[in-house]
């Protein structure tokens, strides 16, 4: 099996039917764009999750506070064998009881309203009002932006990711850029081990055509509490992909 050339087919899949719709409205309909790369990515999504486990938009309550109640939320991964408080199509309303990940989806990154800096901080502010029901539960949190403006250095990303509030755990930056966050427990289990860190840490890393799909990957991963029987399937560079690391951000 070539694993490699798989994963780097979900790009292409992505690429290919973003490129499709665009191909259509042109540029007469930018402000739809976002809409149609979300439901792109939500179906791909629907392709590898298991039954019980459902993929919609919405609003999310805090269970410990009912009054607070996030923004509307471009993608929730849920366990559907948990009852939702309200549904119609794939607009849901849920408690943090079902909720396994929340993705944010962007076209780009880059100049203008859509920033690096105002992106995390519009992450930041569309869970405040559900992280602390969330608490140390392990839920993926990510940003998936299917392009970015290459300007955004390491360093960008380093002083933005600072200054958040460190929730985001995923990141895929276009096609060929992932950043991903560790525990400081997980420092001396890669490969070469992070010896410069003692707390939490961000690492950058260049992986031609195989953001997107290690960013679904890890989403998988952590949806369904592990993916050890499939690892090599999942996350096919050869050997590590910490060959690749562009930077390590230590918190």
């Amino acid at each position: 099996m070539d694993t490699q050339e798989f994963q780097k087919s979900i790009t292409e899949e992505l690429n290919i039917i973003k490129n499709r719709v665009r191909n259509l409205i042109g540029n007469r309909h930018w402000g739809e764009e976002g809409k149609y790369k979300e439901a792109i990515l939500k179906n791909v999504l629907r392709k590898f999750l298991p039954q019980n486990i459902s993929v919609g938009t919405g609003f999310i309550v805090n269970t410990n506070r009912q009054e607070d109640i996030s923004k509307q939320i471009d993608i929730i991964i849920y366990d559907n064998s948990y009852p939702v408080l309200f549904s119609e199509g794939d607009f849901i309303i849920t408690t943090t009881k079902n909720v396994k990940g929340i993705v944010e989806v962007k076209s780009s990154i880059g100049s203008g309203n859509n920033t690096f800096r105002s992106v995390i901080q519009q992450f930041d502010e569309t869970i405040e009002s559900i992280k602390n029901s969330i608490g140390n539960r392990k839920l993926f949190l990510g940003i998936f932006s299917f392009e970015f403006n290459r300007d955004i250095n390491s360093d960008i990303i380093e002083d933005v990711l600072h200054q958040s509030s460190k929730k985001v755990n995923h990141i895929s930056l276009g096609k060929d850029y992932f950043i991903r966050k560790f525990k400081s427990q997980d420092a001396n289990r890669l490969e070469p081990p992070v010896i410069s860190c003692n707390n939490d840490f961000y690492n950058i890393y260049e992986i031609t055509n195989l953001s997107f799909s290690y960013a679904i990957s890890n989403l998988i991963d952590i949806v369904c509490g592990g993916l050890n029987d499939r690892y090599w399937f999942s996350f096919p560079i050869q050997g590590t992909k910490e060959v690749y690391k562009i930077k390590t951000i230590c918190l």
